[in-house]
């Protein structure tokens, strides 16, 4: 498991949605079905489709640059280093390309990872007030779960991951707090 400081983690976040939603409108360019079916399971025969739509010099591979130009055709961004990055992650022979099983490890695992991120909206939901989690609704979240505590007791687990220090847990907060 890697580990990252915060900076590079939202670059990570923000490369893997950018290639994400555009391997999902690689699909709708190609005329294939979505990447996952209903059961949120890969479709391999779909996601082969994808990569042949990324592979635009038809080698095998998906390089950075065709990673980028893929991305910005279908009204993504991405830089050099946000494609080489997400290359690097995911290259298992060195080559500095993906190969169709890169690619699709690379693929199932951005879909994993906008599935914790939806569990985690789901669960900032059920505790948030106007947007970020308060003191008195962690407290009243915990006694609906059968855990009472003070205001103070929730005022320290909030100020343990308060990272801008207003008292509050924006939702990057919560992450930060859901994944420590």
């Amino acid at each position: 498991m890697f580990h990252f400081g915060r900076n590079e983690d939202k670059k990570i976040t923000t490369t893997t949605t950018t290639i994400t939603r555009a391997a999902a409108a690689a699909t709708t360019t190609t005329n294939c079905v979505p990447v996952s079916d209903n059961s949120g399971s890969s479709n391999k025969g779909e996601l082969e489709r994808v990569f042949t739509y990324f592979d635009e010099n038809g080698d095998g591979k998906v390089s950075p640059a065709e990673l980028r130009r893929c991305v910005k055709a279908v009204g993504g961004e991405l830089t050099v280093e946000e494609a080489e990055m997400a290359v690097r992650l995911s290259d298992s022979d060195g080559d500095g390309l993906l190969g169709i099983e890169d690619f699709t490890k690379l693929m199932e695992g951005m879909e994993e990872d906008r599935n914790k991120e939806s569990e985690l909206i789901g669960a900032f939901g059920m505790y948030e007030m106007e947007g970020y989690i308060t003191p008195k609704s962690l407290k009243n979240m915990l006694s609906r779960l059968g855990e009472s505590t003070s205001i103070d007791n929730c005022k320290a687990m909030i100020r343990r991951f308060d990272l801008n220090g207003d008292g509050v847990l924006s939702f990057d907060e919560f992450k930060v707090m859901m994944t420590a």
